[in-house]
């Protein structure tokens, strides 16, 4: 069949874990004090890189039917990759790989594979139905170390071949998963071994595509002299050969192997600081899975895995630092670029805004994230201030009536002082979460945590958004708005190094001069300084023309950006309203954040007992309802006069 008749591109085979990679970079493991947690395992790096670049993607493996087995099913199909062979071991945990950066030279790695998931795969969790549905089938050296998952990734092989699709071998060795090493040295990445080399050879006449680093090659082809060793393959198998030359690029061989390495069909390479070389080799698979997939030139697919391979080692992490299709083609296009590449600000940026989970055409979100209002409230009414965070689940409950099963398109902005156990709840959902940073009504801005923000920010789980709410004006006297400017900058590098979107929410100091002008002028310094919000939260201004200028001014400086949220200022209703029917032509407004219009009256009447809980969240789901479907009426009446 051809490529292009087959529902998936690609489907991998074997390892899977979850890496706990260290975040102090420079030092022993024994020092490490804290770890990222991110995707492992060579075939399911590969098959959610080739997933951003644009393959469709699918993976068989084992994982445990615990936590870390739900992670990695949960971000494979956040990165777009078929879960359907996923399976889940009720015996068995799913593997985990400790990990960390020593030097340019040294990464120590411990895998903790013990009777672990992925390496329990049977040949009957081949579906081979699934299996001839794919374009080519991707085995791994590892799993040929065991009989059950030999045989499990040659019957996948063989399932591909009968259905007219190709066969990828990537020799992945790792000594230490063969029990040739001691589990202390786990980074050892080759120890010549004839038993080794003749198991792999089984495999290659299978094979369409072979690749490998050059201590790769030489235990497959049992030589260590890279020509001999691949010479010895080539009597076995006609597969295309490609040996990866870190710095150097690769060398692909589609014919008979001449004298020199150097004699090959290669492409450009890329220099860049090697700050990680773990996950390179997957990456650099992906991108030349990208072009060989599509029938593109071996020269293109070479330059494709080295571009991939040079951004992986530049970054922290191996599944993470995967490029997607549009960064591959910025950094393939740049003419000029720093030897530390994770200092390019615009390629950082373009992976960071294409590699966020989910795309918003539409967001209508209850604000409940007010602390000083509440005790406002609590002045007024006397009532008991324990029982706001009471309130605010209730608020979760009105949330969930008005959205039923609709949760992607809805969220809640929740605190972490009055809200947490509401956020602790909405953490079973698929709301929209985000969470305030500043102190209520500073100006300047003060954050309400500790001064050094990241250090917080490390608390908060990967899915809440920040929200920082500033009151700002491009005209402020100079001293105030550096001093603004400056906690904004180290807030947004502490989002972007803790990995979490930032919601910018502006608003112009009441007692200060604005014409249409202004919210554009204020989005268009802030961009020039480097700050980079994944969202805005605007004012529901009702000038047209300052739209047009809000929309220029953020499509120009990041395209990238998810959009604008309409914040409420405590409007009544009929104002608000109003102010839809005015943004609501305007594809850069997602939706609203609104908060008082709609809880601060049924609030006020609860602290005073005047109304029960059923009766707050029914008041609650009739305010928040009018607002969600005027949104959708006036959002599609301006799409369809469009």
């Amino acid at each position: 069949m051809a490529q292009d008749s087959k529902t998936l591109d690609l489907i991998a085979v074997g390892r899977s874990s979850v890496d706990l990679y260290g975040q102090q970079v420079g030092g022993r493991l024994e020092d490490m004090a804290s770890f990222a947690k991110y995707l492992g395992g060579s075939p399911t790096n590969t098959a959610s890189g080739g997933a951003r670049l644009g393959l469709k993607t699918g993976l068989l493996t084992r994982v445990g039917a615990d936590h870390m087995g739900r992670f990695i099913r949960e971000q494979l199909a956040r990165e777009g990759v078929d879960v359907a062979g996923v399976l889940s071991d009720p015996d068995r945990l799913t593997a985990l790989v400790i990990l960390g950066i020593r030097d340019r030279v040294n990464f120590p790695l411990i895998f903790y594979r013990e009777n672990c998931a992925d390496m329990a795969l049977q040949p009957s969790d081949v579906d081979e139905t699934w299996f001839a549905q794919a374009g080519a089938v991707l085995i791994n050296g590892t799993h040929l170390s065991q009989p059950n998952v030999y045989e499990t990734s040659l019957k996948a092989a063989r399932a591909v071949k009968k259905a007219g699709g190709r066969v990828a071998f990537d020799i992945d060795y790792r000594p230490v998963l063969w029990g040739l090493t001691g589990k202390d040295a786990g980074e050892n990445r080759f120890v010549a071994n004839q038993q080794v080399t003749a198991k792999l050879q089984e495999v290659v006449a299978l094979c369409d595509l072979i690749v490998g680093t050059e201590e790769e090659i030489h235990i497959l082809g049992g030589s260590t002299d890279t020509v001999t060793a691949l010479r010895a393959i080539r009597k076995g198998s006609d597969a295309l050969l490609v040996c990866k030359r870190g710095a150097d690029g690769c060398v692909a061989f589609p014919d008979a192997i001449p004298d020199s390495l150097d004699q090959g069909v290669s492409a450009r390479g890329f220099q860049v600081e090697v700050f990680n070389v773990l996950g390179a080799g997957d990456a650099f698979m992906a991108g030349f899975l990208r072009g060989w997939l599509r029938h593109e030139p071996v020269e293109t697919c070479c330059e494709w895995g080295n571009a991939c391979g040079a951004i992986v080692v530049s970054r922290h992490g191996c599944a993470p630092a995967m490029p997607t299709w549009v960064e591959l083609q910025a950094f393939l296009g740049e003419r000029e670029r720093p030897f530390r590449l994770r200092e390019d600000v615009d390629l950082e940026h373009i992976h960071w805004a294409t590699t966020r989970e989910r795309v918003y055409d539409e967001l209508t979100v209850l604000a409940v994230d007010h602390r000083s209002q509440f005790l406002d409230l609590i002045a007024e009414t006397g009532g008991d201030p324990g029982r706001i965070p009471h309130f605010k689940t209730l608020a979760l409950r009105a949330v969930q009536q008005v959205a039923g099963r609709d949760e992607a398109r809805f969220g809640m902005l929740l605190d972490g002082r009055f809200g947490f156990d509401a956020l602790a709840q909405a953490a079973d959902h698929d709301y929209w979460i985000a969470r305030p940073i500043e102190l209520p009504k500073s100006r300047p801005l003060e954050f309400e945590s500790s001064a050094d923000v990241a250090t917080e920010l490390t608390e908060w789980p990967l899915d809440h958004v920040v929200k920082c709410l500033v009151f700002y004006h491009p005209d402020d006297e100079v001293a105030l708005r550096e001093r603004q400017e400056r906690q904004l900058l180290r807030l947004f590098d502490a989002c972007r190094k803790t990995r979490h979107e930032l919601l910018l929410e502006l608003i112009l100091p009441s007692d200060m001069a604005s014409d249409s002008h202004t919210v554009a002028r204020s989005i268009r310094r802030l961009y020039s300084l480097g700050v980079r919000p994944d969202w805005w939260k605007l004012e529901p201004l009702t000038d047209p023309a300052a739209w047009r200028e809000i929309e220029v001014a953020i499509t120009e400086n990041d395209p990238l950006c998810r959009g604008v949220v309409l914040l409420g200022l405590s409007a009544p209703e009929d104002e608000l309203l109003a102010s839809f029917a005015v943004v609501a032509p305007f594809p850069i407004v997602k939706g609203f954040a609104v908060g008082r219009t709609i809880f601060y009256d049924v609030a006020r009447e609860w602290l005073a007992h005047r109304i029960d809980d059923d009766a707050a969240v029914a008041a609650l789901v009739g305010k928040f309802q009018v607002l969600v479907d005027a949104w959708r009426r006036l959002r599609g009446a301006a799409e369809k006069a469009a």
